[in-house]
């Protein structure tokens, strides 16, 4: 049962990263665009909140594992710092990313300050980028940690 919920919480983590790594590797591409550029590119991320379910069936699994490699404490610690990346994108999300979204109104209207919300979505993605990348080391470490 440990393999298995080992390599599931590893393909929902893997899968929980391919949003934020699209986001982050568009990033250079679409900071200095203008209203009117950036709001046409922002069409390509219509329904991207259905992607988003992933996250909770990654953030169940990681929690699953960490709970399964109690007894074991080089890997359990992995797992319970791996789930806390996971969840960190979420507070990260609806701290800075979410925010953009409704003033937006999913990027579909422009008010005056749209620079600055541009700035903070981009950025916030390119964080959560990086913290579901860690989030992936850290379960691949737990998962291949050694067993007493």
């Amino acid at each position: 049962m440990l393999r298995t919920i080992s390599f599931l919480a590893l393909v929902f983590t893997a899968l929980a990263l391919v949003p934020y790594g699209a986001h982050l590797f568009s990033l250079p591409n679409k900071i200095g665009m203008t209203q009117e550029q950036y709001f046409i590119a922002q069409r390509a991320y219509d329904n991207w909140a259905l992607v988003s379910l992933v996250l909770f069936p990654a953030m169940l699994f990681n929690i699953v594992l960490a709970y399964l490699l109690r007894g074991e404490h080089s890997a359990f610690y992995l797992a319970v710092a791996g789930c806390l990346c996971m969840a960190t994108t979420l507070a990260v999300f609806f701290t800075w990313t979410y925010p953009g979204n409704v003033a937006t109104k999913n990027w579909t209207v422009a008010p005056a300050n749209w620079e600055y919300l541009r700035t903070r979505w981009e950025y916030s993605h390119a964080a959560n980028a990086g913290l579901a990348f860690a989030s992936f080391c850290l379960m691949t470490l737990a998962s291949l940690t050694p067993r007493r």
